[in-house]
């Protein structure tokens, strides 16, 4: 599997996306660079970090969605894989954010942003970006932000990181066309604050206080109201107030 190093970019899933409109690229294809000038997160979100300190990487999926309402099957196997990942090398107190931030604590460690094509055939190419905080301290200004070091109190790899998540999301993909619940009950387990009351603020900034029951089908969340009804709310409909 090739990896394709670096220095600067603007954003690795750009880079990855246009190599991949022009060429022929081998499945599962990775692009890393030291920094990044235009990341992305969700929403239009700008993924800010400090250069050389941190884990950029963006991974060419193809041969996995085969339906675009499938679309967060590939959610769940990525941020599954990185947190095995994450769990192997003791990082405490793991949970993933819905759809798709990696926690620790109640600190953002991690973000991803997949973003997916449909070519003419009908195929489907998925371009996988991950932004993981490893050896980062100063997170001024970003009071809900840390990194693997802050939590550890030691620095970590990068390199190793990303060949072990690499190779986690390709063996979760093999999974997922065999034991496709066992990964879907893996997630819903793993969602942060599931169970508990939160509150949460919608598109018209009203505030109202739910639990988390689960995700759909579609990668909708599943939240339990206080009149006992549960409403399936989009990312662009509903924030998690922490």
């Amino acid at each position: 599997m090739k990896v394709i190093k670096l220095d600067a970019i603007d954003s690795t899933n750009d880079f990855l996306k246009g190599l991949s409109s022009k060429q022929e690229l081998e499945n599962f294809t990775v692009v890393t660079a030291e920094s990044q000038t235009k990341g992305k997160g969700q929403m239009g979100a700008v993924w800010a970090s400090e250069p050389s300190k941190n884990l950029i990487m963006s991974i060419l999926v193809k041969d996995f969605l085969s339906d675009i309402c499938q679309i967060f099957d590939l959610n769940i196997a990525v941020s599954l894989a990185v947190i095995k990942v994450l769990e192997s090398s003791m990082i405490p107190s793991l949970s993933i954010k819905w759809p798709n931030d990696i926690m620790s604590y109640n600190k953002k460690i991690g973000g991803i942003l997949i973003e997916n094509s449909i070519k003419s055939d009908g195929t489907i190419i998925s371009i996988v970006g991950l932004g993981l905080n490893v050896n980062q301290t100063n997170f001024e200004n970003l009071p809900k932000a840390s990194s693997l070091t802050v939590i550890c109190g030691k620095e970590f790899e990068k390199e190793a990181l990303l060949l072990s998540i690499r190779t986690a999301i390709k063996k979760n993909i093999t999974l997922w066309q065999q034991h496709p619940i066992i990964l879907w009950d893996q997630y819903t387990n793993n969602l942060y604050k599931k169970g508990l009351p939160i509150a949460f603020s919608d598109q018209n900034d009203n505030n109202f206080m739910g639990i988390i029951q689960g995700v759909s089908a579609i990668g909708k969340l599943e939240v339990l109201l206080e009149d006992d009804s549960i409403s399936e709310f989009d990312i662009k409909e509903i924030q998690m107030l922490y």
